[in-house]
C-alpha cells in the first residue's frame, strides 16, 4: 500500500477540525437571521445536550464505558459481557448467552438433517414400488436386464 495516499491521523484530524470550525462558524453567522423562537429553543437543546455530555463523561471512565445492556465499547469495539458482577450466578449467564446464541445454529442443523431423512425415505420408497412392480409381475428374465424398462415402469405409474 503506499503510505502517501492516506493522510496521517494528525493531518486528518486537524482537517476533521477545521472543517468543524467552518461549519460551527457558518452556523454561527446564519443564527442572528432566526426568529426569536427558534433561536430560544435551540440555546435550550444545546444546553441540554451539554449537560448530557457532561454527565455521560462524568460517569464514565476515561477509557471504557458500560451501557445498562451489559455491552462493552472501549474505542470501536463493541464485546458482551456476562451479567452483572456480584449477581451470584457464578458466570452461568455468559454459559448460557453462548448456548442461547448457538440454538439457532443448532435448530438449522437439525431441520437439514431431517429434510435429508426425508429424501432419503422417499428414494427408499420410490425404488421400492419400483422393485415391487418388477418382482409381482410375470415377465421373462430378459425383461429385468432391458435398460429401459425401470423407466417403463416409472412411465406406466404416472
Amino acid at each position: 500500500m503506499n503510505s502517501s495516499q492516506f493522510p496521517a491521523s494528525t493531518e486528518l484530524d486537524a482537517r476533521v477540525t477545521r472543517f468543524g470550525l467552518r461549519v460551527a462558524a457558518g452556523l454561527t453567522e446564519r443564527s442572528a437571521a432566526l426568529p426569536q423562537d427558534v433561536s430560544e429553543r435551540l440555546r435550550f437543546a444545546r444546553e441540554q445536550a451539554l449537560a448530557r455530555a457532561a454527565q455521560a463523561r462524568a460517569a464514565a471512565s476515561p477509557a471504557l464505558a458500560t451501557d445498562a445492556a451489559g455491552a462493552v465499547h472501549n474505542g470501536s469495539t463493541l464485546a458482551l459481557k456476562g451479567g452483572p458482577r456480584g449477581s451470584g450466578n457464578g458466570g452461568n449467564g455468559a454459559l448460557w448467552a453462548k448456548l442461547a446464541s448457538a440454538l439457532p445454529l443448532i435448530l438449522l442443523l437439525a431441520g437439514l438433517m431431517l429434510m435429508r431423512e426425508g429424501q432419503d425415505n422417499e428414494q427408499i420408497a420410490a425404488a421400492a414400488e419400483v422393485d415391487t412392480a418388477l418382482l409381482s409381475d410375470s415377465l421373462p428374465p430378459a425383461a429385468f436386464s432391458d435398460p429401459g424398462f425401470a423407466e417403463f415402469l416409472r412411465d406406466g405409474e404416472e
